[in-house]
């Protein structure tokens, strides 16, 4: 009796492996397949950045966690990838005027860091237009409306803005108004 108790623990501990195994292999492929939201890849990121005692790396991205995380907690609900690309250009745009107001009062390396930062947070981002790409874009819309004048250009601005967004590239809204301005007056 004793050695057929044995032999059934045996079985079940061979089967319960098997299936463990099975387990941990699945979740193996799952981790692969899937892609990882914004907030997920953060966090790996930051752990990656504790381990290699990173602070600086640490830091910033502990504030795009936080600010992520407010955002989620204002809106009640979880964030789309669209809401959250809308969180990270505001942290870029704040640490732009950081930039411009910390090189006015002489605070170089403030100013230095908060580029890194920039650096950092735009890693997260999908790629942004180049100074070339916005000018065919403005040209192109302007060529489709027509002949639009100064007091189109809120027209203009919306329709190369939707343009960019349905390519799912990021502009920058002040380079564009820039750019649309130049177009319009030279007409």
């Amino acid at each position: 009796m004793g050695a057929s108790i044995k032999n059934s623990v045996r079985s079940v501990r061979s089967s319960v492996h098997s299936v463990v195994g099975f387990v941990q292999a699945a979740s193996k492929t799952d981790s692969y397949n899937r892609s990882m939201s914004l907030t997920e890849q953060i966090q790996k990121d930051i752990t990656a950045a504790m381990k290699a005692r990173d602070e600086a790396r640490l830091s910033t991205l502990r504030m795009v966690k936080t600010a992520l995380k407010n955002r989620e907690i204002e809106k009640m609900a979880p964030l789309d990838e669209k809401e959250s690309h809308q969180v990270l250009s505001t942290l870029i745009k704040q640490r732009k005027d950081s930039i411009e107001q910390f090189t006015k009062g002489g605070r170089q390396e403030m100013a230095d860091k908060e580029a890194a930062e920039i650096k950092l947070i735009e890693t997260y981002l999908p790629k942004a237009a180049g100074e070339e790409e916005i000018v065919a874009g403005v040209k192109v819309v302007i060529a489709e409306m027509g002949s639009p004048t100064m007091k189109d250009m809120g027209s203009v601005m919306k329709n190369v803005m939707a343009r960019f967004a349905a390519a799912g590239m990021r502009v920058d809204g002040k380079q564009v108004s820039d750019t649309v301005k130049r177009e319009l007056s030279e007409r």
